[in-house]
């Protein structure tokens, strides 16, 4: 009982953290152009409620859809994490022209929506295994918003390299997930 504990929890943990690498990849690069401290507080926290908010309306329709098709729902979580995850490191590949934005106003919620769109189909996942909405939420947001502050924070001081890799490791981390819970 306890390991199976203490697994749920680690695969959440890890979970949290490969979401969590994009809100910290465009935070570094944002970082990089200087942006207030104040700006990159709030930036964190928004980008943690929306971390919550995403995931948590996901896994309200994966509860709701689970009892229907229960049968298949190991599997289509699998395959959606595996999908994210591929889809994040070509994304981290592939070359990106996108057009700068501040973080205030409305750049503040473009940005929280966009690095938050992709836990949305992982709630929708853990949803449909039941796993306890309260504590992934929160375990969502809090590991976002530390990990966008910290984006903010390396970013002034690290290489643009850097946040490829961050790219790379989050993607990777949802193709293991995904993975496991298909096998």
């Amino acid at each position: 009982m306890q390991s199976l504990f203490v697994e749920e929890i680690t695969s959440l943990l890890l979970l949290s953290f490969a979401l969590g690498m994009d809100a910290f990849s465009v935070a570094l690069g944002m970082g990089m152009q200087a942006v207030r401290l104040k700006h990159a507080f709030w930036a964190g926290i928004t980008v943690g409620i929306f971390h919550m908010i995403m995931p948590g309306l996901g896994m309200e329709l994966g509860h709701w859809l689970s009892g229907n098709v229960s049968t298949w729902a190991a599997l289509a979580g699998g395959i959606l994490l595996f999908g994210l995850g591929i889809y994040t490191i070509f994304a981290s590949i592939a070359e990106k022209h996108s057009t700068a934005y501040t973080i205030t106003g409305a750049g503040l919620w473009l940005f929280s929506l966009s690095v938050s769109i992709d836990s949305f189909p992982v709630g929708f996942t853990l949803g449909l295994r039941h796993t306890a909405v309260f504590i992934s939420i929160l375990t969502f947001g809090l590991m976002s918003m530390v990990l966008t502050w910290a984006g903010f924070v390396v970013g002034r001081r690290a290489g643009r390299l850097l946040g490829t890799y961050s790219e790379l490791l989050g993607g990777s981390i949802l193709c293991v997930l995904g993975l496991y819970s298909m096998f």
